[in-house]
């Protein structure tokens, strides 16, 4: 009687682990959740980095723009004030 239950949990173990085994070797051509997860993921990332990219090179831009205008509008102030300066002297 010993001998008949050891063999039966023993079929069963076997028959569980080929179960197992089959399971893990499987080969899908569909991604499975994790992997289409992952690349959306890995795409949203992208896209978020190249809309950072494309930010920072437009404030950069802008900014240089800036910069030049100001430069452009203290120079004129600068001439003002000697002009100003020359007529004072005279």
């Amino acid at each position: 009687m010993m001998k008949l239950n050891m063999t039966h949990v023993l079929s069963l173990i076997a028959v569980a682990g080929a179960v197992a085994m089959a399971g893990c070797g499987k080969n899908s051509e569909a991604p499975g959740i994790g992997e289409r997860t992952g690349a959306a993921l890995d795409k949203a990332a992208d896209k978020t980095a190249e809309a950072a990219q494309t930010t920072a090179e437009t404030v950069k831009d802008v900014a240089g723009q800036a910069v030049e205008k100001t430069g452009a509008v203290l120079e004129r102030a600068g001439d003002a004030v000697e002009k100003t300066g020359s007529g004072m002297e005279k």
